[in-house]
């Protein structure tokens, strides 16, 4: 593709007018809503820590479960700042500590390590280096400030690093060539321990090696317990960091007893576990100047207990001081240090109690309102303070078994962040059931006679009367708020429709396995959660597919694992389930359908589909892909007592290419109109095939991204296009809608000034079909009202193939998830709607911006300026003014859903991933719903002003005509 060297772009000039409007200031917060979420805190990455030593307020830091890191403000739990470590959602891990007064925080993620200021969040230093981090400490005693120390594991080998804490540079590197499986790190007041597991899988045991903290140079080499102690990884519960005396404990397979070593002994102390012990945690303070105590928290079958230890530093044995009752239920425990005083805070269903490390005497208790729900604790941090004498205050933090992080203080829950909604995997739009008893009358009204179904309906109307007087006590308030522009802000839990269509429901899966409904006109507000059971333990939830029937109310979520779950949209009440270990595997799920009506249709995996009784059975043509990197077309032909799927095409693109896309249209997508008149009155009609799917493939050899337009019933390639210099690393996204299709690519192109140089950056791809190259001209099939796809293309009344209008433009950044805006009727001009992972935001492109046909090196005719076509100019400015998020921090988003509302001129517009944000956007602008700058006031003052004027003007009117006519002449 061939550029000019100036890049004004000037159809964004033209389109600004319409750009500006994305959304109005006034409009945020009231048309939009926003989820800023962080994701479900870690429990060994979740701390408060004061970023500024000269003050006493301190915030409270994570790294969460998708690798989001922030800081949160403890008073009301709003977010201060945040970082996005990971680019998708990853599985936990990552690793976040803090220097004791220092102004910085050290955090690591995959192989990366990076410093961030703990007040702003800025990166203070980054460093990529070789293999994955396996742990990240801080050194608190050096010859210069505070070191970082870093564990990786790298092909054959362990390797131990001591990084500058100020400016990140490597002061020394200790690397060990073998076969070791590292552990964890840690720091005393003379040495650094590098722990490691020795042996093979099943049969490891711990060996410790000790390293001056000066030069890096290995001292010693400590194995402990015999092979066979530790079968994995996991059974290495604990290893203290930054502590006067770190230890490193182990239990064994059986859950009986606990290992405990002081890292630096050769010896290790055991300890017995109760019997029925399911779970064990320990909690340790990490600062030097704390006390060396810790204490290990068992989980069992009833309920929880505690055992605190001290450990002697002259003699470096262990001893249990007290320990702590067994009570029923959840129990959370947390460790807080001042100087050398240690607490350990409880938080049961109950109440919440804080005991000192020193003795089993409790310090504070407070009981948990009466009523309020159980916060069901399963991990947390706190903050104890100690006032005038033996007075305590203690707010701590926990994570629920709903996924939410809650603030409790002195048992007073201060507040909670929705953060199970982050994470989210799949959603789908739903309408707000009606009643059930008005679907039952008017099912049975339908299927009586005309005079039984007349007077049902009129004794149906009667019986409504009863609402009358409420619904007239409701006026007044209606039309008040509708006459000064305000709506109620009252909370209801009642789910209603409004006569805009502003009202749905969205139905939204998350990875952990829980299931949320949003109320789409209420802010995104929570109307119900829940925890899908089916989930497989320990594994994410991989939700392949989700549907909602508006007919029957009811929600479908498909998993990976061929477990499924049934739910009602408004309530969440679970009608049907299955586990996953009743069904095959399955790589999707689409919607067909059938003589029983629409459904979820499973696709197993490598696209094959299962047999399914004879009124299941869909109506059309399934097009999966199989692993052999194809896309099949199946139909299904009734044999015997079931139907069964017979391929009937099949499609693969060209040698060497694999494919990375496959753009669907969504099942809302009207056409307003079958030709596009052109300024000179002629039209083009518009090459208009439901049936239709667009495949994208790449060959990473050759950097060539090719596009194929097919038809789903007979598998023909109606158009394809090649592209060159195409970054196969870089993410190719496609969608498609109407009469035209679009994808967005990183490669290369050329100045036309200066052929020889070659520049790389993002370009998106549109494609206009239309039926006959020539204007007023309907093809081959002329005004036919019918026609087949599987007729040869080379038959002279067979569907002819589309004339294609493709153009390229130059994007400024980066779009993902693309979606195409949607309205009722389909009149309003559509937009392209897109994530922008660099700015974290979502822009709203008009069509018109992205028109192929514009005139190319010449300026354009006059009849071409009245379609509104403007000079093709290949870059586009993604101009902030045409973002619909406004100036929102919308992270990771995975997803964008569009649904139409009543209302021609909106479309709803609902995007998730670690965020969750919706919005209401008008392509055309809002031509059928008056603004909120409409002045309602003075247009009722006006018209009672006239009303009175006429009732007053009246009389002086007519007593002037009849003194008019005594002076009339004879």
């Amino acid at each position: 593709m061939h550029l000019p060297l100036p890049a004004l772009s000037l159809s964004v000039l033209l389109a600004l007018p319409a750009t500006v409007r994305a959304v109005f200031q006034d409009e945020v917060g009231h048309i939009d809503y926003h989820h800023e979420l962080l994701g479900v805190p870690q429990r060994e990455t979740t701390f408060f820590h004061r970023p500024r030593t000269a003050e006493k307020a301190s915030l409270l830091y994570t790294l969460s479960d998708l690798g989001v890191l922030g800081a949160v403000n403890p008073s009301n739990g709003a977010i201060v700042w945040r970082q996005l470590l990971a680019g998708n959602v990853t599985d936990g891990g990552g690793f976040l500590r803090a220097a004791e007064d220092q102004t910085w925080l050290a955090g690591a993620h995959g192989s990366s390590v990076s410093s961030w200021d703990a007040l702003t969040g800025r990166n203070v230093w980054s460093l990529d280096l070789n293999g994955e981090i396996r742990d990240l400490e801080v050194m608190e005693i050096t010859e210069r400030g505070k070191d970082v120390l870093t564990l990786h594991q790298e092909h054959g080998a362990t390797v131990a690093r001591r990084i500058r804490g100020t400016d990140g540079r490597v002061v020394w590197e200790h690397r060990e060539v073998n076969k070791d499986v590292p552990l964890q790190v840690s720091a005393s007041l003379e040495n650094v321990f590098v722990v490691t597991l020795h042996g093979s899988l099943l049969s490891y045991n711990i060996k410790v090696i000790v390293l001056d903290t000066l030069t890096g140079k290995k001292l010693d080499e400590i194995p402990l317990g015999t092979k066979g102690d530790v079968h994995n990884p996991e059974d290495v519960m604990f290893v203290g960091a930054n502590s006067a005396a770190p230890i490193v404990a182990w239990m064994d397979n059986a859950m009986t007893k606990l290992s405990v070593n002081v890292l630096g002994v050769k010896t290790k102390q055991e300890f017995p576990l109760s019997a029925d012990t399911v779970d064990v945690e320990i909690h340790a303070p990490h600062t030097i100047q704390s006390s060396p105590h810790f204490l290990v928290h068992s989980r069992t079958k009833a309920g929880s207990r505690a055992d605190v230890f001290h450990i002697d530093l002259k003699s470096n044995v262990i001893t249990k001081a007290y320990e702590l009752p067994l009570l029923e239920g959840a129990s959370a425990f947390s460790t807080s240090s001042s100087g050398a005083n240690v607490y350990f805070t409880r938080v049961t269903d109950d109440e919440v109690i804080v005991t000192s490390s020193a003795s089993h005497g409790i310090l504070g208790r407070w009981s948990l309102k009466a009523g309020a729900e159980k916060p069901g604790a399963i991990h947390g941090v706190s903050e104890v303070i100690k006032k005038s004498g033996d007075n305590y205050a203690v707010r701590t933090v926990v994570v629920t078994d709903s996924d939410d992080w809650t603030q409790i203080v002195n048992g007073e829950l201060a507040w909670t962040r929705l953060e199970g909604l982050s994470g989210a995997v799949a959603a789908t739009w739903a309408e707000i059931p009606e009643s059930e008893d008005l679907a039952r009358t008017l099912e049975a009204e339908a299927h009586s006679n005309p005079w039984s179904a007349y007077v049902h309906r009129v004794n149906r109307h009667i019986n409504d009367l009863q609402y009358l007087p409420a619904y007239l006590q409701s006026i007044p308030g209606r039309l008040l708020s509708s006459i000064v522009g305000s709506e109620s802000t009252q909370s209801t839990n009642e789910l209603t429709r409004d006569s805009f269509g502003f009202n749905k429901l969205v139905v939204l899966a998350t990875k952990r396995g829980r299931l949320y409904g949003l109320d789409a006109g209420n802010h995104g507000k929570i109307v119900w959660s829940k925890n899908a059971n089916e989930t497989p333990s320990g594994k994410n939830w991989d939700v392949k597919a989700i549907h909602a029937d508006n007919a029957k109310g009811f929600v479908t979520v498909r998993g990976s694992e061929g477990q499924f779950i049934i739910v009602k949209s408004d309530t969440g009440k679970t009608i049907e389930s299955m586990p996953s270990s009743l069904f095959p595997p399955i790589d999707g799920a689409v919607v067909v359908d059938s003589d029983v009506g629409p459904w979820l249709l499973p696709i197993e995996r490598d696209g094959k589909l299962a047999d399914v009784q004879p009124g299941w059975a869909p109506r059309q043509t399934v097009v999966t892909r199989t692993s052999e990197n194809e896309i099949q077309g199946s139909s299904y032909m009734k044999k015997g007592d079931v139907a069964s799927p017979v391929p009937i095409w099949s499609f693969s693109p060209l040698a060497g290419e694999h494919i990375v896309n496959i753009a669907t249209r969504p099942q809302h997508d009207p056409i307003a109109s079958i030709g596009r008149v052109l300024g000179d009155r002629t039209v083009k009609y518009k090459y208009l095939n439901l049936n239709t799917v667009v495949v994208a493939a790449v060959d990473n050899k050759t950097s060539v991204f090719s596009t194929y337009l097919l038809d789903t019933v007979s598998g023909q390639v109606l158009a394809s296009a090649s592209y060159e210099g195409v970054d196969p690393n870089k993410d190719i996204s496609c969608t498609i809608s109407e009469n035209w299709f679009l994808c967005t690519y990183y490669g290369q192109y050329q100045l036309r000034d200066s052929e020889t140089q070659n520049l790389k950056g993002y370009q998106v791809v549109i494609s206009d079909l239309y039926e006959s190259e020539v204007a007023n001209d309907r093809g081959p099939l002329g005004d036919a009202a019918n026609f087949s796809s599987l007729d040869p293309v080379d038959l002279p009344t067979g569907p002819a193939l589309p004339s294609v209008v493709s153009q390229t433009f130059i994007l400024s950044g980066p779009i993902a998830c693309l979606a195409v805006t949607q309205t009722r009727q389909g009149i309003a001009i559509r937009q392209l709607l897109a994530y922008m992972p660099e700015s974290h935001s979502i822009i709203g492109i008009p069509r018109t911006l992205l028109e192929p046909r514009r005139p190319v090196g010449r300026d354009p005719t006059a009849a071409e300026l009245e379609e509104g076509l403007a000079r093709y100019t290949p870059a586009i400015e993604l101009d902030p003014r045409m973002t619909v998020t406004h100036s929102r921090d919308v992270l990771g988003v995975r997803d964008i859903l569009a649904a139409p509302a009543v209302l021609e001129s909106t479309c709803l517009v609902f995007a998730y991933g670690v965020d969750v944000f919706g919005t209401r956007v008008a392509p055309s602008l809002a031509f059928d719903l008056l603004g909120k700058g409409f002045n309602k006031v003075t247009l009722i003052a006006t018209v009672v002003a006239l009303f009175v004027g006429v009732l007053g003007l009246g009389p002086m009117v007519r007593k002037k005509q009849i003194n008019m006519r005594w002076h009339a002449p004879m």
